[in-house]
């Protein structure tokens, strides 16, 4: 980099003497940078095409992909996803009539209006994030039961550790299994088979472990159990978010979670439920009954349409067009988004020219941008192992009554975790965006650290009442400051910090992190809890939170609102300035602020990027002063922070990427 302003790969400027000093970016490999000049156009691949060159190529892509009937549509629809703001003043042969206006209009200002398909294929992928979360609560009270019946309910540390391979054995087939067999299967049968398929392995084998007489066969179902579900949550938020519009698909992102939430309610509910069943049959429905929501899950899936673009990948354009006009409200949308994906899927054709699979995976570790993303995306996920929310949704009943609860007292407060775990996942879809992922996992770590720990110390109490309502009510809290923060941020952050040529191995080895430390803690906590008791277990667990607050702290950035371009820059940042700044610049200014009040304090910017906001932030403050004092309104040349609160609006009736 020169001396002076000068732009790094992604097209941004950067200034020696700003935020970054430019020894502390990191070059990289020409094919990289080739890559993310490449992830620049996919912003909107058709920026900078003149009108002619524009239709031009709707030409030939409508006489090369069978759909010249839809000309005149697609032509139109071409010139809307170049410029989405601008389609009222669209002339010529192509200008739009007033119901196509007024549904582009409507498609702003009433999101969620949406075709009855649409709201189908939603609700489906809902009913499959609630089967997510119903098989990991089907042990969690039945496993005050079944090691008695299975012999493996002893004191030595084999029949502990029994007990939680047996509650680990679905993350351990997700981890291993499942979740590296999404790739090549969502290739050979689409989104569609695959969910079908990831179906039948939540019932089947589900149905099974209610009838197990040994812990093997049940473990072996488990495993079966978990292989599904790995296929199933690397494939269900692809599905939706392809099939939906730009305008909800974030908050689709966060469903997911909330979903996921909901099926934890639901088992810890059922398991309250049959409590009083039979001894020897209560425990079996808990662990059957998962399999409940997966069967309208199964069926379901084929009245969904099947993901346009994944139909486009495979180069079958007329049945891409009879998919996308079920989930869409007007063909002029439909001609928008599949010329835009046609666009964008021209470009990811370069991006992932001379690569492969593995050649990726080991790009994760050596590329400077890329290991920088898969260390960030390692951290907040393996964090929501150690933040030890896993060992109340695994383990809470018998926590419960390892504290002086009752079995239905403790399945009672099984029962409310679930619930607050849920109510307080709604939040999440406000808090994300507002506050930022970085933000909100400083916030959070801190307050589960103190509630986990709090609740292990109340069980020395002496028994009663008090004991058993004080644990709950520390418990409870805990999961209110998990689902708006460490519960929502590890999976959209991962989704978001890969480049795209790297996201879908990127995003594999991410849920593999955090599924094969989900086993490890499954297997290790019944262990940790006879040897440390509940209050060594929770003060374990609360200072890994610590650690983990730390680790987030030195290696986490911010994402938030982040272009592609920002966030090339922001992971070509080397992960040693990145440290360095936090230490000396951001932690000193933290306690200036907000322990000293000192309202002066002021935070010099990592970024240049976030220099050039503050500086017009700062200029549009002063520009406001004047008016009001002139009366008079100062004209002003458009400026970068102009543009992107102008992407921002555009966002929102952005073509379905």
């Amino acid at each position: 980099m020169g001396h002076s302003s000068d732009r790094d790969s992604s097209g941004i400027a950067v200034d020696p003497k700003g935020g970054v000093a430019g020894s502390h970016i990191e070059q990289t490999s020409s094919n990289l940078e080739a890559n993310i000049n490449l992830q620049a156009k996919l912003k909107n691949p058709l920026d900078g095409l003149s009108r002619t060159e524009l239709l031009s190529r709707v030409e030939t892509f409508c006489a090369e992909k069978n759909l010249t009937e839809h000309l005149p549509l697609f032509r139109k629809g071409a010139l809307i996803a170049q410029s989405p703001d601008n389609y009222a003043s669209i002339s010529g042969p192509e200008a739009l009539d007033e119901e196509e206006k007024a549904v582009l209009l409507k498609e702003v200002e009433h999101k969620w209006r949406l075709p009855a398909r649409l709201f189908l294929t939603i609700a489906t992928c809902s009913i499959g994030a609630a089967v997510q979360g119903w098989d990991q609560t089907g042990t969690n009270g039945a496993n005050i039961f079944f090691p008695n019946y299975y012999g493996i309910g002893g004191d030595t540390a084999r029949e502990k550790l029994l007990v939680g391979l047996i509650n680990a054995g679905p993350y351990i087939g997700s981890a291993f299994i499942g979740c590296w067999l999404s790739d090549p299967i969502n290739n050979w049968i689409g989104r569609r088979g695959v969910i079908f398929v990831s179906a039948h392995f939540c019932i089947w084998p589900v149905i099974g472990s209610a009838f197990c007489h040994t812990w093997p066969q049940q473990l072996a179902c488990r495993l079966l159990m978990g292989i599904g579900m790995g296929v199933k949550a690397s494939t269900v938020p692809i599905y939706a978010a392809e099939n939906s519009p730009a305008s909800i698909r974030g908050a689709l992102v966060m469903s997911w979670q909330m979903w996921t939430a909901f099926g934890i309610f639901l088992g810890t509910a059922f398991n309250l439920a049959v409590f009083h069943t039979s001894s020897n049959v209560n425990w079996r429905l808990m662990l059957g009954a998962p399999f409940i929501p997966a069967v309208p899950l199964l069926l379901l899936i084929y009245l969904c349409p099947e993901s346009p673009r994944w139909y486009m990948k495979k180069g079958r354009y007329p049945e891409a067009w009879k998919s996308m006009i079920k989930l869409r409200n007007h063909p002029i949308q439909v001609a928008r988004d599949m010329f835009y994906i046609h666009s964008q899927l021209e470009v990811e054709h370069q991006l992932l020219a001379g690569s492969n699979y593995a050649k990726r995976f080991v790009e994760l570790f050596t590329v400077p941008r890329v290991r920088r993303a898969t260390l960030a995306a390692f951290t907040v996920m393996i964090a929501q192992q150690m933040c030890g929310i896993n060992i109340i949704a695994f383990y809470s009943t018998t926590i419960f009554k390892d504290s002086g609860s009752t079995e239905f007292q403790a399945l009672l407060s099984s029962f409310g975790f679930g619930l607050v775990n849920w109510l307080f996942a709604f939040p999440a879809f406000w808090t994300i965006d507002t506050f930022g992922r970085r933000s909100l996992l400083l916030f959070t770590f801190p307050q589960m650290m103190w509630t986990l720990l709090a609740a292990g110390l109340f069980t020395l109490l002496d028994m009663g009442t008090a004991r058993t309502g004080l644990v709950a009510l520390f418990v409870f809290l805990f999961a209110a400051f998990y689902s708006p923060g460490e519960g929502p941020v590890p999976f959209t952050y991962s989704a978001e910090v890969f480049p795209l040529s790297h996201r879908e191995v990127g995003m594999g080895f991410a849920v593999a992190t955090c599924l094969f430390w989900a086993s490890v803690l499954g297997i290790t906590f019944p262990f940790l809890l006879d040897s440390l008791g509940t209050v060594g277990a929770f003060g374990l667990y609360a200072g890994f939170n610590l650690v983990a607050f730390i680790a987030i702290f030195l290696v986490v950035p911010e994402t938030k609102q982040k272009t592609l371009e920002e966030l090339d820059y922001v992971f070509a940042v080397k992960t040693s300035k990145f440290m360095s700044y936090q230490c000396t610049k951001a932690l000193p200014w933290f306690i200036k602020r907000w322990v000293f009040w000192q309202r002066d304090a002021k935070l010099e910017p990592l970024y240049e990027f976030d220099r050039i906001k503050e500086a017009e932030k700062e200029r549009r403050a002063e520009e406001e002063r004047r008016t009001k004092e002139t009366g008079t309104i100062t004209s002003t040349t458009t400026t970068g922070a102009d543009l992107d609160e102008k992407k921002g609006l555009s966002h929102v009736n952005a073509p379905n990427a």
